[in-house]
């Protein structure tokens, strides 16, 4: 049988091929393994002589170590920006569509939006116009939980 030598562009190309694969199934967990080979490449640029079963323990080890850096001390610190600090000026202006009309300008009615809005697609509503199903309306407040709209 034949000497089997991996050379350090062989995992150097098997990461780039890993980060890669990310980029069509986002798990984002696919990212750190091709990191860990990566890794590997450059052990092997200064060590080449080190055996095919040091690699993969350099790999599993380094791609555990890097997943573990993400969810652990990195992720938790980035900011949810969906939802957190959002004031309601930043929901001014946004257009959805009623799907529970108000028979009247004191009683509430429902809208959705295409895009969540403060973390939510679907909306309690008032509105001093009385707005039927399928109607388009624009947020112009909020009041709690409930939105003020007009119709558009």
């Amino acid at each position: 049988m034949a000497d089997m030598t991996i050379l350090w562009w062989y995992w150097l190309s098997f990461g780039l091929v890993l980060i890669g694969v990310e980029l069509f199934i986002p798990s984002f967990t696919i990212i750190w393994f091709g990191l860990g080979a990566c890794f590997v490449s450059l052990v092997l640029l200064g060590f080449p002589g080190i055996s095919l079963s040091a690699q993969l323990f350099i790999w599993t080890a380094a791609s555990v170590l890097f997943t573990f850096l993400w969810f652990r001390l990195l992720k938790p610190r980035m900011i949810d920006r969906t939802t957190a600090g959002m004031s309601h000026e930043a929901i001014l202006g946004e257009t959805g569509m009623v799907i529970k009309s108000n028979t009247s300008p004191v009683e509430k009615g429902k809208i959705r939006f295409t895009l969540p809005v403060l973390g939510a697609d679907e909306w309690d509503f008032t509105s001093s116009d009385v707005l039927a199903l399928g109607d388009n309306a624009k947020v112009s407040g909020i009041d709690g939980h409930v939105l003020k709209v007009n119709k558009q």
